[in-house]
């Protein structure tokens, strides 16, 4: 969510806490959630309050849940796991943040990124444009082009109120800045749903875990945010994949 430069210089816990209150308020407007969606999950290296996971998909899916999109070499010592929604702003902060990191570990061969897309947002506000970009990334993953057409999606993220990206025209036309990946395969993957299945068994997945926020991260299956004294950086990522990895040597 873009923010304007008068916005950014307020105190973050202002910014909090007017956050809260327009969550809780779109929450008295809807039909079919529970009452007084609390935010959790804050993402400390950056200040926002993650999404929770209380309305779940729109549809369900078959119970099980569906593979991650991996990215990284398979031999990888250490394994990051990343829960996140392409309408959750505090996941493109996230990857904002963080993505260059995970792209050179990646890289460097010391960590497999296990990618769960998830549609909480579109449960939790109404609208599809969630589970559309996570299917579109799915395509884009069939095309081995997921990573450049993931990072592009968050680099133009709208505001999640506006929900464009439920418009698939739009998810086709962010392909084309993608070489390669606008393709009739493509395009019929994006506009028939292939993967939607398999997103909502993702999502269906994610709300019945002991995990309710997006982004939630996790290096071996332990989640990096638990202690507020001592947020996560880029740094301090290098750091804790590096010592696992060696761990694990």
């Amino acid at each position: 969510m873009s923010h304007s430069s008068q916005e950014g210089s307020r105190p973050a816990v202002a910014r909090l806490r007017e956050q809260r209150e327009r969550e809780q308020a779109s929450h008295k407007r809807r039909r079919g959630l529970k009452a007084g969606l609390v935010a959790v999950g804050v993402l400390a290296v950056v200040g926002v309050v993650g999404y929770a996971a209380a309305g779940g998909s729109q549809e369900k899916g078959d119970g099980k849940a569906a593979p991650p999109v991996t990215e990284g070499k398979n031999r990888a010592p250490v394994t990051l796991t990343i829960y996140e929604d392409f309408r959750c702003p505090g996941c493109a902060q996230f990857e904002r943040a963080f993505k260059d990191t995970v792209h050179e570990l990646t890289d460097e061969g010391k960590v497999r990124v296990e990618y769960h897309l998830v549609s909480i947002i579109d449960g939790n506000m109404g609208g599809n444009g969630s589970k559309y970009a996570a299917n579109a990334a799915h395509c884009a993953k069939d095309a081995e082009l997921f990573t450049p057409y993931h990072d592009l999606l968050y680099a133009e993220q709208p505001p999640e109120q506006e929900d464009a990206f439920a418009d698939k025209d739009r998810l086709i036309e962010l392909a084309g800045e993608i070489p390669g990946l606008d393709s009739p395969e493509f395009r019929s993957c994006v506009q028939n749903g292939t993967h939607d299945t398999r997103v909502t068994r993702t999502n269906d997945a994610f709300t019945a875990s002991e995990y309710n926020a997006t982004p939630t991260v996790l290096l071996n299956g332990e989640s990096l945010y638990g202690d507020p004294t001592d947020p996560l950086t880029p740094e301090s990522l290098r750091v804790k994949v590096e010592k696992a990895a060696a761990d694990a040597a």
